[in-house]
Order: structure tokens, then sequence, then C-alpha cells
């Protein structure tokens, strides 16, 4: 079957029409439907300069998504890097979204309703679990002082 350029183009549409993709993940989903290369290639770039693909947007959105679920900037980071997206944008859009440590106090909160734990194994649960959600060491440490 010939693929054609707009074949490949709606369906890139289409795929952003649910929400926002970074320029790997449209890539990714384009190479398993289609096999030339080139033509992808034309799509992502057409998508590009048409601002339908914008990683620096996505990574906006991706952090505000992420942090309502409760993890970390260090989570999330690793997260965009694992999606395609550049560590000054994942950084940028972290660091603009701000407000880690009110985050982490409100994580731990909302899973450990009795606060912090005297018991020394039980603070290192505690702690873990934040290290888990992605949080750094210093906004566990707010959380713990």
């Amino acid at each position: 079957m010939i693929e054609e350029p707009v074949e490949i183009y709606n369906k890139s549409l289409d795929i952003l029409s649910r929400r926002e993709h970074s320029k790997k993940e449209i890539l990714d989903k384009l190479s398993k439907k289609f096999s030339n290369s080139d033509l992808i290639e034309l799509t992502i770039q057409k998508l590009e300069d048409n601002n339908l693909i914008n990683d620096a947007r996505f990574s906006e959105h991706y952090v505000a998504a992420r942090k309502r679920k409760g993890f970390g900037p260090k989570k999330i980071s690793y997260e965009l890097l694992s999606k395609g997206v550049e560590s000054f944008i994942a950084n940028d859009a972290i660091s603009e979204s701000g407000e880690w440590k009110e985050l982490a106090h409100q994580v731990f909160n909302k899973k450990f309703r009795d606060g912090v734990s005297a018991d020394f194994k039980l603070k290192a649960k505690q702690k873990n679990f934040l290290i888990n959600r992605g949080f750094s060491f210093a906004e566990i440490e707010s959380v713990f002082n």
C-alpha cells in the first residue's frame, strides 16, 4: 500500500485531537502505523511549523497534570525526558510550575493523616513514599522539619 502524506497528516491530527503529545510521541505513533520515514518527518515538520506540536507547551500541560496527581519534580522530569523532551524544556516547565514544597506537604498529609511518625522505621517509610513520588531531599526535609 502506498502511503499518502495526507493520510499520515490526518492520522497525526487524529492523535493530537485527544491530548497534547511530544514530538517523539507523535513520531513513535506514526512510525508504528506507517513505514515511510521521510513522509513522517515531513509531517512532523509541518506540525511544528503550524505549532500543532510544541514540546514546551506539552511539558507545561504534562507537569500540571502530574502535579495534580501528586508527583514531584524529579519524577516528572524523568518522565518528560523519556517522552523525548529536551532537559532544558522540561526543567523550565518544572521550575515555572513551582510550589513543590507545598505539594510535598499536601501529598504527605493526604497519605499520612496522623502526621510525621515518631517511630524511626515508620518515618523512613514516610520518607521513602515521598522519594518514590519524585520529591527532592529539600522538599522532603521541609515536610519533616
